[in-house]
C-alpha cells in the first residue's frame, strides 16, 4: 500500500464502473456516512467469497447502523455481478478491470500473476473518505472479523457523530431551542 495511504489521511476518490454499468465516486457512494472499502482480489478467491458471505450475513445490521459498504475487485462487469450474486451482496462493487486502483496503491499481487488481482485490504472511512483503520487480508486472518468492524465502527462513530451520546445536557438543550444541527442527518 502507497506510503500516504496511513489512518488520518485522505483516501483517493476513485471513479469506477459499478456492477450496474453506473460511472460512480467513493465519495458520491459514501455520502456523510462511515464506510467499510474492500479492496478484492475477486470473484476466483475462495477467502474473497468468504469474507464477502460474512459481510452480507451482517447486511442489515450494518445499512442500519448508518455504514456503507463498498467493494472493489478487478474482474470485468459480466465477472463482478456472478461475485455480487454469489455471495448475495445488497451493497455497490466496483470493477478496476484497468488495474487503476491496483497501480496508484502499489497494491499488485505480483504472486498471482495469471490473475494479476490486487492484494486484498479492508479499510474503514470516517465520512470524507477519511482512512481510520487498514487491513491487509493477503493472509485471511489479516482481514478483520465482524467484531472487528463493529469495534472499528463504534470508535469512528464516537468520533464523528456530535449526537453519540444524546442525554448530554447542551444536545437536548439545542434540541427543545429547535436546533438540529448536531443531531443526524445533521441538517
Amino acid at each position: 500500500m502507497r506510503a500516504d495511504i496511513v489512518p488520518g489521511a485522505v483516501f483517493p476518490d476513485y471513479e469506477l464502473t459499478a456492477h450496474d454499468r453506473s460511472r460512480q465516486r467513493l465519495s458520491e457512494l459514501q455520502g456523510i456516512d462511515p464506510m467499510i472499502l474492500l479492496l478484492s482480489r475477486g470473484h476466483f478467491c475462495p477467502k474473497d467469497h468468504q469474507q464477502h458471505l460474512q459481510l452480507a450475513a451482517h447486511y442489515s445490521e450494518i445499512a442500519v447502523s448508518y455504514t456503507k459498504i463498498v467493494t472493489i475487485a478487478t474482474d470485468n462487469n459480466f465477472v463482478l455481478n456472478e461475485f455480487r450474486g454469489s455471495v448475495g451482496a445488497q451493497w455497490t462493487f466496483l470493477s478496476d478491470i484497468g488495474r487503476k486502483v491496483q497501480q496508484d496503491l502499489d497494491i499488485q499481487e505480483y504472486t498471482d500473476p495469471d490473475h494479476d488481482p490486487m492484494i486484498p485490504h479492508t479499510l474503514v472511512l470516517k465520512p470524507g473518505l477519511v482512512v481510520h483503520r487498514i487491513y491487509n487480508g493477503y493472509w485471511y486472518w489479516g482481514r478483520p472479523s465482524i467484531e472487528d468492524l463493529r469495534r472499528d465502527l463504534r470508535e469512528v462513530f464516537q468520533q464523528v457523530r456530535p449526537d453519540w451520546d444524546p442525554s448530554r445536557p447542551e444536545l437536548r438543550a439545542a434540541w427543545d431551542a429547535g436546533d438540529r444541527t448536531n443531531h443526524y442527518p445533521y441538517s
